[in-house]
């Protein structure tokens, strides 16, 4: 994976309007994302590379700028996420083993945010933790009601 700053990168207000778009921090205030951005590594990552690995163990999340990732348990595809989506985030709060693989479908712009910066950040803005808890608990309830379906 080559980190390269393209053609300079975004501009901190560009990278607090990506992370206000996302769910997981649609109800952040910005003045508390301006503080989150800087920690925003960009990394382009061409297709068909292995972003990670299942049973890997984890220490960051990703941020889909551009292109598309394939999230998977072996040749079995369980999402394609795209444009403005996160993959990962688990591994910002725990240091546990990543569930499943994640590759490259295109050529993507990703945006990484790394365990220990982030830490620090919701040590100092218990508000970033709290929009995290939310969109958690959002995806355990779908998950939830997927489980009762399937035993209706």
């Amino acid at each position: 994976m080559s980190t390269s700053a393209g053609s300079q990168g975004l501009l901190l207000i560009e990278k607090v309007l990506l992370l206000k778009s996302l769910s997981i921090f649609s109800e952040t205030p910005e003045t508390i994302l301006a503080e989150l951005a800087p920690l925003m590594q960009q990394e382009e990552v061409e297709k068909g590379t292995q972003i990670f690995q299942e049973g890997e163990t984890g220490d960051c999340m990703y941020i889909i700028f551009s292109g598309e990732i394939e999230i998977h348990k072996g040749k079995t595809s369980l999402a394609i996420l795209q444009e403005k989506e996160v993959f990962g985030e688990l591994s910002l709060l725990d240091a546990e083993t990543r569930s499943a693989s994640a590759t490259a479908k295109t050529d993507c712009l990703l945006f990484k945010i790394d365990q220990e910066p982030f830490y620090e950040l919701i040590e100092a803005r218990p508000e970033v933790a709290m929009g995290f808890i939310k969109i958690l608990c959002k995806r355990l309830r779908a998950l939830n009601d997927k489980t009762a379906l399937r035993g209706s």
